[in-house]
């Protein structure tokens, strides 16, 4: 029987938490060389900026500052006065801009360094290893350095400039740099404007690009989006489905930001609330034009699982849709940014329609993740993710089938796990459902044809990673994708070479229906990512005030490792084995038989609370007695938390605020507390007894996932509880602001047959409140 997900209230006590003292910094083995050497890469450093760099909107000197390796913490230079810290661009190297009166405040405690061996803040020069400036070399994005300029006479490049953290300091750097450009003869297409994101879209020749790399404030240059798809064709009878009814007025709405729709699509048309264009000159959808991608990233969103909708004969849909095209389907000749469109679009499908998930199956191939900064797309969703309280979702993005390596069936899943396969912008957002695809079918459409003969050698079996899905992890380690989705699955062709998919594809709507067939079959992660979009969206009609902290954390403690993916990756040694599948498939793929209901033996308990910095959260597990009893079985408690922090694109360490939890097991509450208001170290640590990820792997994402089996019961009657924890980054600007997060825990009797755990947990919460209560009076 399915019931409604039970609430889990926090227990009373909050703790502080006691923050570790920084070690300090270590002087080099001599002051007086070491200042003697720094004074003079410091002057060659200011020549070299002053004979090189070009433009910048004041006269201030832009320095690059190389730290001492093991120096990772930023140190406070702008108590320096005259430089201002712009970004650290990797463990080792940090930007500054710094005034003249700044550079001769530096160059005369080198100085003092030199000849007396010590000086005021002497740490802050202690951790320096030596100045330079920011060459074009370090502006040329990856994609650029890889493919170099276009052969064409004149070509598009997107452009980065430093992010100012002052609104008014921002706005005269891009209005100085657009005057640049101007006299320069560079052509501006289009700019994008956020706190910690500014972005100039241009068109120019190679020696403008020269320019434009030696710029004073340009952060990187690099080659605008590349985007592709392929489609084949699947011959289905249209008129043998019913026509659909519209949705009710107060079924959840789900947003599809892509290539647009064809809203004339019979199995479309009555769920569509709106359609709109976000691309200038159009600005409403053209449902003249097929819309191949849109139309079938939309039927996944709508429906879930099309193919099982097509076998069972109806179509009834549950949501209602919203289109916002956003990008045009090849990507070509775009010239305005989709941050820009994305951010309008969802904006105004938010307003107008209280939409509050939004799928975005997009990755941009000229920008894969180089394990430093999250920044363009995946910045601007962190941050709507958090301002609007929406949930986005996104595919980890494909590789080419050019890409495979030639023995692809012997490489395969490692060629997977090569640092050109992993991520594309926008899947290292932190705060968004990241997808990642998982092969279903086996045959393709020749092998199904022939079936005595062997033709074809698909790549992976059912339920093993996708062979052109992306892995992680995102910045600081943080588990992405945090889940799979079917995305289909590739064949090498015996005779002739070549990879073939038909038949071996996920199935959706054809957007060019009107002179084709209804449905149509790819494959991509891109088709991945809807069908948990639409688990997502689905859960609002059950929980309508759901934040997507809630809905993250319900969809990731309801995710599991696919056993196939499991074996397929098991090389004996299980560390390496567990950091593939991170990599590969995350938390694992969404079991949706007790995710939008709890049932009699799978019990889900919500909760969603604002935690102070440096405190502790406590929550007391309400497991009854009955789901210790009996013989000796499995039983498992699913524990994910979820939150959305603030983020800045100028940090490595790019969150600002970092939560995390323990389960603990102890005789009471009163231990617990006591335990951690003396720190965790003093007092107990994790359950690590048949847990699955410890604490260490899961903390650097925005959802942390684990699992505990329990045989037998607890010695000493212990009690089992969550403890969240909650710490500020040390470029946290001091705001004393509550951090919202979210709590799902799933408790499991699975092998107890008559298991009535959902009544018996629901009448130890009601009992809890009627202890409560009589506490306060």
């Amino acid at each position: 029987m399915a019931h409604k997900h039970l609430r889990l209230e926090r227990e009373a006590p909050s703790t502080e938490r006691h923050p570790r003292r920084h070690p300090g910094v270590h002087p080099p083995a001599d002051p007086r060389a070491h200042g003697t050497a720094l004074a003079g890469r410091l002057s060659q450093a200011r020549q070299r900026a002053t004979e090189e760099d070009v433009g910048g909107f004041d006269d201030r000197t832009l320095l690059k500052i190389r730290l001492r390796a093991g120096d990772k913490n930023v140190p406070t230079f702008n108590a320096i006065p005259g430089v201002e810290i712009v970004s650290q661009e990797d463990e080792s190297i940090v930007l500054a801009f710094a005034t003249d009166e700044g550079l001769s405040e530096f160059e005369s405690r080198l100085t003092t360094l030199a000849r007396d061996g010590t000086v005021t803040r002497k740490e802050l020069l202690y951790v320096i290893e030596d100045f330079d400036h920011w060459t074009p070399d370090d502006r040329t994005g990856a994609a650029l350095l890889e493919q170099g300029l276009p052969a064409t006479l004149t070509f598009v490049l997107d452009v980065e400039l430093w992010p100012q953290e002052r609104q008014d300091k921002r706005q005269a750097m891009l209005d100085a740099f657009l005057d640049w450009l101007c006299a320069q003869g560079i052509e501006r297409l289009d700019d994008v404007r956020q706190p910690s994101l500014v972005m100039v879209r241009v068109r120019c020749n190679r020696s403008q690009s020269e320019q434009i790399l030696r710029h004073r404030d340009v952060r990187t240059v690099d080659l605008p989006p590349r985007l592709g798809v392929t489609v084949q064709l699947l011959h289905t009878d249209i008129n043998q489905f019913p026509l659909i009814d519209p949705p009710s007025d107060d079924a959840p709405a789900i947003g599809v930001l892509d290539s647009g729709l064809t809203r004339g699509h019979p199995l479309l048309g009555a769920a569509v609330g709106d359609a709109q264009g976000y691309l200038t000159p159009h600005r409403r959808a053209d449902d003249t034009t097929p819309h191949w991608h849109g139309t079938f990233v939309s039927g996944l969103a709508l429906y879930g699982d099309v193919q099982s909708h097509i076998q069972q004969g109806q179509f009834v849909p549950q949501l209602r849709l919203f289109s916002g095209k956003v990008f045009e389907d090849g990507g070509q000749d775009q010239t305005e940014f989709v941050e820009k469109a994305v951010e309008e679009a969802v904006h105004d499908l938010h307003a107008q329609y209280g939409c509050r998930v939004f799928n975005l199956s997009y990755g941009d191939l000229n920008k894969v993740y180089d394990g430093r900064h999250v920044r363009g797309l995946a910045y601007t969703l962190d941050r709507l993710t958090r301002e609007l309280g929406i949930l986005f979702v996104v595919p980890t993005g494909n590789l080419s089938p050019s890409q495979l390596p030639a023995d692809t069936r012997t490489h395969y899943p490692d060629y997977m796990l090569e640092d050109d396969a992993r991520l594309l912008d926008p899947a290292t957002s932190l705060n968004a459902l990241t997808v990642g695809g998982l092969s279903q079918n086996e045959a393709t459409r020749n092998a199904q044809r022939y079936p005595f003969t062997i033709e074809d050698h698909v790549l992976a079996r059912t339920g093993q990673p996708f062979p052109l899905t992306r892995s992680g992890p995102s910045i600081n380690g943080a588990i992405k994708p945090d889940l799979v989705a079917p995305a289909g699955n590739i064949a090498r062709r015996r005779t002739g070479g070549g990879t073939d998919h038909t038949g071996l594809g996920v199935v959706s709507l054809n957007g060019g229906f009107v002179s084709g067939t209804a449905f149509k079959e790819d494959i991509g992660t891109s088709y991945a990512a809807p069908q948990v979009a639409h688990k997502a969206a689905r859960l609002l009609a059950e929980i309508p005030d759901a934040s997507p902290n809630l809905l993250r954390a319900l969809i990731g403690v309801h995710a599991r490792w696919p056993q196939p993916s499991e074996t397929l990756l098991n090389s004996g040694n299980r560390t390496e084995a567990r950091d593939k599948l991170l990599r590969l498939v995350g938390y694992g793929c969404v079991d949706d038989a007790a995710l939008y209901r709890s049932l009699d033996h799978s019990v889900t308990l919500l909760a969603e609370e604002r935690i102070d910095n440096d405190r502790h959260h406590f929550f007391e597990l309400p497991l009854p007695d009955c789901f210790w009893a009996g013989c000796r079985r499995t039983r498992e408690v699913a524990v994910a938390l979820a939150y959305s922090p603030v983020v800045r694109t100028t940090r490595l360490d790019y969150r600002r605020t970092k939560l995390w939890f323990h389960l603990v097991t102890a005789e009471s509450l009163e231990v617990v507390t006591q335990a951690y208001r003396r720190n965790r170290e003093k007092g107990m640590g994790e359950r690590n007894t048949s847990r699955w990820l410890c604490n260490d792997i899961r903390k650097n994402g925005t959802l942390q996932v684990s699992r505990w089996s329990f045989k037998q019961t607890l010695n000493n009657n212990h009690k089992v509880f969550i403890v969240v924890t909650r710490q500020d980054n040390s470029w946290s600007d001091g705001r004393d602001e509550d951090e919202s997060y979210a709590l799902a825990v799933v408790l499991n009797d699975r092998e107890e047959g008559s298991a009535q755990l959902y009544v018996q947990v629901r009448a130890a919460l009601q009992a809890r409140v009627q202890l409560r209560a009589r506490a306060r009076v």
